[in-house]
């Protein structure tokens, strides 16, 4: 600036506007050394980092790019060309060199928090493409660090345009901790809360869970820091209080997917009327059939010994143990379902009756289908219950339903003829 003035000084005719001269020139000189500093930063420095990361085949690199962590980091270079040299070249003005100064500090800090706030998201979004990321979500902590950084940048800010120490300003702060711990409640439960449902593996992305005080029966989406998104199976999506997973009860189906077996639990009502024993005629029948063939003779063999031994009268069919059409229908279902390619041996396996009912007796499946895809579950289970309904006429039972309209109107014809 001395030179600038002693430059201007000598000329006659400039003497008395010298100083302004030396102030006009300075100052676009250092508009053209920030621009100069902007294109170097953004045109040769920050373009050479988006090539080489371009040029590699990491998906994580390309996620850098994609949040432009570099480009808020770049915008520094001019602003820190101004902050160095606007103060020299407004020396003659001290408040509006000041000014200039404090200017550039709060562009830097604002781009500062900017380039954080994009190497936050980065992490994230890398942190997502590894597995474990489904089991640890980190969304809730992820805004909390936001948080944070947003809070001390405006601090700095703060402190920047009122000349006051960052302490004393948190300091400050520390006198509004009540009202800071009203307005940020939910925030604060929800990040407590987080960090129970991670710790204890209660819920991840991607689980299914059914929540009936909130409607709640879908997967997952996002688990962040005050609220939970759940896409239910009819597409609509719930948010639901992060706190509220801790203070009350949902289902979680992930031991299902875990397991690798989806439960099937379903009775047929068989019409009492229809149970009888087993006559030499229907032995013959069943024995015809590819699963009871064995069951048959091996069961046979067995009653035949022990009425044998017990001296049970074989011309009447209650003395003794004798095979029932009921039974030998059990033993059917746990032969099919034995036999079948989408039903687990390794998990519970149960053919059972219930207690009879005014609707008839009750056989109970509860086994557990391989494929745990709702659509295949639920074919495989139609499939299974196709057959056992169509097989149940084939030992001389019957389904039991209440009459229809269509039973009235057969009674109706048989009484009249």
């Amino acid at each position: 600036m001395q030179y600038l003035e002693q430059f201007f000084a000598g000329f006659p005719a400039l003497e008395g506007a010298s100083v302004w001269l030396a102030v006009t020139v300075a100052f676009f000189g250092i508009i053209l050394l920030a621009v100069i500093a902007d294109i170097v930063a953004r045109r040769i420095i920050v373009a050479g980092i988006h090539r080489f990361l371009a040029a590699s085949d990491s998906e994580r690199d390309n996620i850098i790019l994609r949040n432009k962590v570099f480009e808020s980091l770049s915008h520094q270079a001019p602003a820190i060309v101004i902050y160095m040299l606007a103060p020299e070249a407004l020396a003659q003005w001290p408040a509006v060199g000041a000014f200039v100064e404090t200017a550039a500090l709060v562009y830097m800090v604002v781009n500062g928090v900017l380039f954080f706030d994009a190497l936050i998201n980065s992490g994230q979004e890398i942190y997502r493409t590894y597995s474990i990321s489904r089991q640890f979500p980190i969304k809730s902590f992820v805004q909390v660090a936001k948080i944070a950084l947003y809070f001390l940048g405006l601090v700095a800010i703060l402190s920047l345009v009122l000349g006051q120490s960052p302490l004393s300003l948190l300091a400050g702060f520390g006198a509004l901790t009540a009202v800071l711990m009203f307005v940020f409640k939910d925030p604060i439960l929800g990040f407590v809360s987080g960090i129970q449902l991670s710790a204890n593996r209660m819920v991840a992305v991607g689980d299914w869970i059914e929540m009936p005080s909130y409607n709640v029966d879908g997967d997952v989406m996002e688990i962040a820091l005050t609220t939970v998104k759940i896409r239910n199976f009819d597409k609509t999506i719930t948010t639901v209080p992060t706190q509220a997973l801790i203070s009350e009860s949902f289902k979680n189906w992930r031991g299902m997917t875990e397991t690798g077996g989806r439960r099937i639990k379903r009775s047929l009502n068989i019409d009492v009327s229809t149970i009888r024993f087993c006559d030499e005629e229907m032995l013959r029948r069943f024995s015809k059939i590819q699963f009871l063939a064995e069951y048959i003779t091996d069961k046979q063999a067995e009653l035949d010994a022990y009425n044998s031994q017990k001296g049970a009268d074989p011309e009447t069919l209650v003395n003794g143990r004798r095979l029932t059409n009921v039974g030998t229908f059990r033993a059917y279902v746990e032969a099919y379902l034995d036999n079948h390619p989408k039903i687990s041996n390794s998990l519970t396996f149960l053919v059972r009756q219930l207690q009879p009912t005014e609707n008839g007796l009750p056989i109970e499946i509860y086994v557990f289908s391989l494929d745990t895809n709702w659509i295949n579950y639920e074919k495989i289970q139609a499939d299974i219950f196709d057959h056992i309904l169509a097989a149940a006429p084939e030992f001389d039972l019957r389904i039991f339903q209440n009459p229809t309209g269509g039973d009235f109107r057969s009674w109706q014809r048989v009484v009249a003829q």
